[in-house]
């Protein structure tokens, strides 16, 4: 099955400005076009698509995304290549998922203390 540019868009998420974009960036070097010069996306087209808006929403600059996806289309030669930069990648998420934890426990600490003030007030008012 094939999608109009229109219609991977919309399955993977994104705007067709941001396909247009990634595909003058070098991220979708993959897509072909058709008699009239209009992108035509494939299933592997919209697998590929996952792993790049994956690696975009993890913090991925476009920069690495496009070295990520020209070393998988030259070949076995780049899989330890590819390999580390997934092994880095991960690192800087996990990071980030720590610092979200962090966060996340502060806001938590901030809603148990609100709900503990608002408490307070409701019984202050019905005592009065």
């Amino acid at each position: 099955m094939g999608y109009t540019i229109k219609q991977a868009a919309k399955k993977a998420g994104l705007t067709i400005h941001t396909l247009r974009y990634y595909d003058k960036e070098g991220l979708l070097p993959f897509i072909k076009r058709d008699n009239s010069g209009n992108r035509f996306f494939t299933e592997n087209d919209m697998e590929w698509l996952e792993v790049i808006c994956c690696l975009k929403n993890t913090g991925m600059s476009i920069k690495q995304i496009k070295k990520y996806v020209q070393w998988c289309f030259v070949g076995d030669e780049t899989l330890e290549a590819r390999r580390q930069m997934l092994i880095e990648h991960r690192k800087e998420v996990m990071k980030q998922i720590n610092e979200l934890k962090q966060n996340l426990k502060k806001i938590d600490y901030k809603i148990t203390h609100y709900n503990t003030s608002c408490r307070v007030e409701v019984e202050d008012k019905k005592i009065n």
